[in-house]
């Protein structure tokens, strides 16, 4: 059996009828939807089927949607493929809540809270600071650095890498401007493509102070419990166990980069050879191929495909 790692994709995976085909499909699905618009006093599941773009691509919305359809898929694979333990969790952003959740840390409702209270806060944050977030590839991380302090010292307002994703994929985040700047310095620099995300919050950015600030109170007045499997932190790209970690990561990963390349690079060194991703998209899967192309992948984010899975022996 392939020693394996389940995945969360976050912001950026969504899309309308995200979850819909597993609802209809498996009642163990059906009941998590449900029980998510029962707490959210809101039918979630009605805007993540079949409500429209622009309202489910509203951070407040998209945080907890992504959530819930993850964890959704995560119990139906479970039920379907019982032998497959993973070794590892981790999750993209937003999704290290749901890496949480499946490796015992955080119960379904917790995580729920906390995920809609995140999006509350990070929206408030962007409302407050207007920042912008751009994609930069065919530069190395070193490099993007470089060009972000540039800008930042032209300009006099911060702009940060925010996703290490792979190698020469990368994002940006911070002020508006600084990002303009950076963008201008990063053409100069020979980028292969340089472009604006349509987003309003500069995430995992200085901006977000407010947003951590205020998060930690939630964080401290959660119970967590001690994961059974490792979850790799977005802010360490190290395996943590330890209650007080897993808050001070969650709060950390608000202003600092995600560093997935060194996550994934981390769970290979500790033997995972075979990464499922569980949610609405393959984004992960594709970030995967190419931080190391020998790696097995799989993206679980429809019932045909997790229908068409074949564990390994």
């Amino acid at each position: 059996m392939q020693n394996t790692a389940l995945i969360f994709p976050g912001q950026g995976s969504q899309q309308v009828g995200m979850g819909k085909d597993f609802a209809q499909t498996y009642p163990i699905a059906k009941e998590i939807f449900q029980q998510a618009d029962d707490l959210l006093g809101v039918s979630l599941s009605q805007l993540m089927f079949d409500g429209d773009a622009e309202t489910l691509n509203q951070t407040y919305n998209t945080q907890a949607a992504l959530y819930v359809c993850s964890a959704a898929i995560l119990q139906v694979f479970r039920s379907e493929y019982p032998q497959i333990t993973p070794i590892a969790y981790a999750g993209h952003s937003l999704g290290e809540f749901t890496a949480l959740y499946a490796a015992g840390a955080l119960t379904f409702e917790d995580g729920l809270r906390l995920v809609r209270e995140r999006g509350r806060l990070m929206g408030l944050a962007g409302e407050k600071h207007p920042g912008a977030m751009a994609a930069l590839l065919g530069l190395a991380t070193d490099v993007v650095r470089e060009i972000c302090q540039t800008a930042s010292e032209q300009i006099g307002a911060p702009v940060v890498l925010a996703n290490d994703n792979c190698p020469g994929q990368v994002v940006i985040s911070g002020d508006t401007t600084a990002i303009d700047a950076a963008l201008q310095l990063a053409q100069e620099h020979g980028a292969k493509k340089a472009i604006k995300l349509a987003v309003s919050v500069a995430a995992h950015s200085p901006l977000m102070q407010p947003a951590a600030d205020d998060f930690r109170s939630a964080l401290d007045a959660t119970t967590f419990t001690t994961p059974h499997t490792p979850i790799y932190a977005n802010a360490t790209a190290q395996p943590i166990r330890d209650i007080q970690a897993i808050r001070a990561a969650l709060n950390h990963q608000l202003t600092h980069p995600v560093r997935w390349t060194e996550s994934v690079q981390a769970m290979l060194i500790a033997g995972v050879t075979q990464f499922i991703e569980i949610g609405s998209s393959d984004v992960l899967t594709g970030l995967i191929k190419r931080i190391d192309r020998q790696a097995a992948r799989v993206a679980i984010h429809s019932v045909p495909a997790l229908q068409a899975f074949q564990p390994n022996a």
